[in-house]
């Protein structure tokens, strides 16, 4: 007995020397082993004190610490400030912020990347599903309606005989969604208060038709269509507590309506664009974004858009090409949305490329300036070997190449067969060319075949000169293995990166 107090005591003292504010235990390096075995089961939120995305998540996180410790819950939130802890983050592969990771039994390796939204709610489900059962057992009505007016979704599997094939196809369901949670019933007065006849399955939600009821055949699959299909309303604002829940599904085709809330015809144009989404469900994401808030900015500065143009329309796809599109009128209404939604499910589109104009100087400068209406013309002139640097203003990587591009260009202006070149590719998009990351450098030589050639050498002039020099044939391929850490991230990766807040520039 005097050896469990002493065991007992000692960890109280551990307990004590771990900081928290707000409910949220403060990590370091010193103190992060002995939380791991204080406290079996840690979400752990690596930020920087700096980061804007940080600060917006920290009342959520805080809340979601003081549920979990309100309901007496052993599970733990805690974060590490990775600029004053980068050899902890480092050490867990932290690259952006906030990175947040699950330790679960005080095991340090291989913590599970948390994957659901950024509200208080979304955060205790997903940590309640990872420790506790797939779903809860419900015993009487008085439970039921907790849980239901507790939670934005809930999916209440209904079953007589909860060892029943059905029942268990429910559990393995439940088993594989993080981020809603689940109950089950056998009770006839529950079965009796929610009007439900027979075993099946029903998704209460506090939005569109509040309820949503599974038919058909019982099966994993099935279900998680169709709850993929009803979690979502059928139109979601873009914000950044929704991003993960409108990036974290299978529909990966997502129509933009970009609007001012402000807008006297705001409702209208919503109601409209409502309208047409019936039709689409689960085949389409209808997204709408508020056009005047300044984050958003980027987002229409991406689909080429300007606030004074809002509102407006595009969809994109985030398959393995992203590919964006826009439709022939400008005007919002159900029937032209449908009519442009029914053409992009039959294939029927044709993607819409951004190009800006091409300015008057175009051509006046060693380093040539490209747009969508002239590259190809250049790019492809067969008598010319043209080296274009793809860039994005707001890059880093690109406005330390700026100088040594422009030298490049001095020391070939004179050369009638080189054509040192740059292309904005946030603002115009090529057929041809896929960009993925800035800077991308391609080489295109001369000749009719259109032959396009990678450069992934030193990012010098004299690395460019001697791979000029060379036709394209020397000093081009990588040093070594690694991957290309100079870059930034772009294509699909970046139209999340904008839309999901992650860019840590």
């Amino acid at each position: 007995m005097l050896r469990l107090l002493i065991v007992c005591a000692l960890a109280a003292m551990s307990a004590a020397d771990i900081a928290e504010e707000e409910d949220v235990l403060v990590l370091k390096k010193s103190n992060f082993e002995e939380a791991l075995k204080t406290y079996p089961n840690i979400l752990v939120e690596f930020y920087a004190p700096w980061c804007g995305h940080c600060k917006a998540l920290a009342p959520e996180y805080a809340k979601a610490a003081g549920m979990l410790k309100a309901e007496g819950s052993d599970i733990k939130l805690a974060k590490v400030d990775a600029t004053e802890e980068s050899e902890l983050a480092q050490a867990f592969g932290v690259r952006g912020y906030p990175t947040i990771k699950f330790f679960k039994g005080g095991e340090k390796e291989n913590p599970k990347e948390y994957s659901a939204g950024r509200q208080a709610d979304d955060i205790v489900n997903w940590l309640k599903k990872r420790t506790g059962p797939a779903a809860t057992t419900i015993t009487d009505v008085t439970q039921a309606e907790s849980l239901i007016a507790d939670n934005e979704v809930v999916v209440i599997g209904f079953f007589k005989d909860v060892e029943s094939e059905d029942a268990k196809a429910f559990i393995k369901t439940a088993e594989a969604v993080d981020d809603i949670p689940f109950g089950i019933i056998s009770d006839d007065a529950v079965f009796s208060k929610f009007e439900v006849a027979k075993d099946g399955v029903v998704l209460f939600k506090k939005f569109d038709e509040v309820r949503s009821t599974f038919d058909g055949e019982i099966s994993k699959e099935k279900l998680l269509t169709f709850i993929k299909s009803n979690q979502l309303p059928l139109v979601i604002e873009f914000t950044e507590q929704t991003a993960p829940k409108i990036f974290g599904g299978d529909i990966k085709s997502h129509i933009l309506m970009f609007v001012p809330k402000t807008a006297k015809d705001f409702q209208d144009k919503m109601d409209q664009f409502k309208k047409a989404a019936e039709g689409f469900k689960g085949k389409i994401l209808f997204i709408f974004i508020d056009s005047d808030v300044d984050d958003n900015q980027r987002i229409l500065e991406f689909f080429g858009l300007k606030k004074e143009e809002c509102p407006a329309i595009r969809l994109i796809t985030l398959e393995e090409e992203m590919t964006k599109y826009k439709p022939e009128t400008s005007e919002i209404t159900a029937e032209n949305i449908i009519t442009f939604c029914t053409a992009f499910t039959e294939g029927k589109l044709k993607p819409h490329l951004m190009s800006q104009d091409i300015p008057d100087d175009w051509d006046k400068n060693p380093v040539m300036v490209l747009v969508g209406k002239n590259f190809e013309e250049v790019a492809f002139d067969p008598a010319k070997n043209v080296f274009i640097e793809f860039y994005a203003p707001w890059c880093g990587h690109c406005k330390q190449l700026a100088p040594i591009w422009d030298q490049l260009g001095e020391k070939f202006k004179d050369d009638a067969n080189i054509v040192v070149a740059k292309m904005d590719s946030t603002a115009n998009e090529i057929e041809a060319v896929k960009v993925h990351s800035f800077p991308t450098l391609k080489f295109f030589p001369a000749g009719d075949d259109h032959k396009v050639i990678d450069y992934n050498g030193e990012r010098t002039l004299e690395g460019f000169t001697k791979f000029l020099e060379s036709g394209g044939k020397e000093g081009g391929a990588p040093a070594g293995d690694d991957e290309d850490e100079d870059s930034d991230v772009y294509g699909k990766d970046k139209y999340l990166t904008f839309l999901s807040f992650e860019h840590n520039q």
